[in-house]
């Protein structure tokens, strides 16, 4: 029987063990009540650990997770101010791999803390802003606690049967927000290269930030674009208002946008509640390399911190500092790359502290991500690099072309040993 309360009432100690394992909904749909109760009751109950994807909310700081340990797949979000100060754990995951890792009991989830909406007529709640990987903690789970709030669109997708919720705690907040960030005219140099390789009836992917809503602005005069995507934010509302993002040409999921994640404001959320045109789905869907194998001209954009001279990508560490994540870029890439007419994008700014350091980079800084063999084109400002298929002395050329020309000379010194030697 499912317990019900009010926010004010809920005492986790009715529910969870010393000891327990608990894996929160992440991103805006992070069930802030939830998290609020486990900072200030956590250290009664004692032993008590956490896994969280991302975090937008500004919850976790290194303060409030004093009483409970937290690990997660990178420092995205606010996530990153607890990597400096080493209170954060990372396990080095795809996101497609989050889901089945909870299954087999490799990422330990005791207790499942999910942000759902209001019921609909037959008892069922909408996961809402999130499908990812929710639904395997639930399944996972030996309790459910789920956060009911009145604010939470209701979406097409994921589903969670009243019946296997243990707790419910009713609230009416708004959910986590993340407005859309601030285009410069570096960002709008990076989309510009970027938009020309997404032409008509192309399926895109993108995540969310001023690069890949600089690109969105770009794409108004297309045609019949899809959208099968692990996150979206507001940039989707705008193309889908202006009739581009149709999903006509889909060759599966016909007229329907499939999204992992709703990331952005009020003005996403209302749009998405009750759309049938929008689908929120596990990331076993969304990122699953047979789904993304039946979409022709998937063109996916993901960014990264550095890329080496032969192509090494790196999107998690700068130096000393763990500042990104492995993410669903990977699966992407290599579904872009492969997909027939598609493209897979890396984008990224040619430099970083205000033009101090070349992303274009003799070797990485931290681990490589995205393997060499499967990245596709890489675009700065200054130009797009067309990897894929050739030999590592052509990649130090191109490469080089779209680095920063204060870069260019030290940049060719190293190249030319590589070019020596072939590899």
């Amino acid at each position: 029987m499912t317990v019900v309360v009010e926010a004010g009432d809920l005492d986790l100690g009715r529910f969870l063990r010393p000891g327990d394992r608990i894996v929160i909904g992440q991103a805006c749909g992070e069930p802030t009540t939830l998290v609020e109760a486990l900072i200030a009751q956590g250290r009664e109950i004692g032993g008590l650990s956490a896994f969280i994807a991302t975090s937008f909310s500004g919850l976790f700081t290194p303060e409030a997770t004093e009483s409970f340990t937290l690990s997660s797949m990178g420092a995205i979000g606010s996530l990153r101010a607890l990597t400096k100060a080493h209170r954060l754990s990372v396990v080095p995951v795809h996101v497609s791999q989050v889901g089945p890792m909870i299954e087999a009991g490799i990422i330990g989830c005791d207790v499942a803390f999910v942000q759902v909406s209001p019921a609909d007529a037959d008892g069922n709640h909408s996961f809402g802003l999130i499908g990812d990987y929710v639904r395997a903690a639930v399944a996972k789970a030996r309790v459910v606690v789920a956060e009911v709030n009145e604010a939470v669109p209701y979406t097409h997708g994921e589903l969670l049967p009243g019946a296997m919720i243990d707790c419910a705690v009713r609230v009416a907040r708004s959910p986590v927000e993340v407005p859309p960030a601030r285009i410069g005219p570096t960002d709008e140099r990076i989309a510009g290269h970027a938009a020309a390789y997404i032409e008509d009836g192309s399926v895109i992917q993108t995540g969310v930030g001023a690069v890949p809503d600089a690109i969105l602005r770009l794409l108004h005069d297309r045609r019949d674009l899809g959208v099968h995507s692990g996150m979206l934010g507001d940039g989707l509302v705008d193309l889908v208002e202006a009739g581009v993002v149709t999903n006509a040409r889909k060759p599966v999921d016909r007229g329907v946008s499939i999204n992992g994640a709703l990331i952005g404001t009020k003005r996403l959320y209302e749009f998405a509640d009750r759309n049938p045109d929008i689908r929120m789905c596990a990331t076993s869907y969304t990122h699953d390399a047979a789904v993304l194998a039946r979409l022709d001209k998937l063109v996916t954009v993901n960014s990264a911190l550095e890329v080496d001279l032969t192509g090494q990508v790196n999107a998690e560490q700068s130096g000393d500092s763990y500042v990104g994540g492995t993410g669903g870029s990977v699966d992407f890439v290599r579904a872009g790359s492969r997909s027939p007419g598609g493209h897979a994008i890396i984008a990224l700014p040619a430099t970083a502290k205000g033009g101090t350091i070349s992303r274009i980079t003799v070797g990485l800084s931290g681990p490589v991500t995205t393997a060499r063999a499967d990245v596709d084109v890489i675009v700065t400002e200054f130009g797009a690099a067309e990897l894929k298929g050739q030999n590592v002395a052509e990649r130090t050329r191109r490469l080089i072309a779209v680095a920063h020309p204060d870069f260019q000379e030290e940049l060719e010194r190293a190249a030319h040993t590589i070019r020596q030697r072939g590899f």
